[in-house]
């Protein structure tokens, strides 16, 4: 089993910064994973649990497990293709002075011997890369 922790500090409050990281079509804007789209609505909220996001890039589905505002949201890949399987996301929201402290952790297995990791470091450097376009389009005096 892989394991990948990345965190980030933000400006925002922690709902201001779960309003934004929580808004799956939101991501083609901001993420730097191309086209984003909401395949399936979650209940009772519409990105809550149940919701489907599909990243046109690698054509890979998230759905979203758990959805507590606006400290916790947990994820897991379906249709496990690609190389990784059991892919399970959670990314916590925990005010930090007066912003806001992102910690995105997720765990997997490979499923070629011996990538997992390469793998962990892509993640890591995807997640990163990720946070810090966030930080630059909606809360330009965050810092890492």
């Amino acid at each position: 089993m892989q394991e990948v922790e990345v965190e980030r500090r933000f400006t925002g409050s922690p709902q201001a910064v779960w309003d934004i990281y929580t808004d799956h079509v939101g991501w083609s804007e901001w993420a730097g994973f191309g086209e984003v789209t909401l395949e399936a609505a979650g209940d009772p909220h519409v990105n809550g649990v149940g919701a489907i996001r599909r990243f046109a890039r690698g054509n890979m589905r998230e759905q979203v497990v758990e959805f507590e505002p606006p400290k916790r949201m947990t994820y897991r890949i379906v249709g496990d293709r690609g190389p990784i399987r059991d892919h399970m996301g959670e990314v916590s929201f925990e005010p930090d002075g007066d912003g806001t402290r992102l910690v995105w952790r997720c765990h997997f297995n490979s499923r070629i011997p011996g990538l997992g990791g390469a793998m962990r470091w892509f993640i890591a450097r995807m997640f990163r890369n990720a946070l810090e376009s966030l930080a630059r389009h909606h809360f330009p005096d965050a810092r890492p």
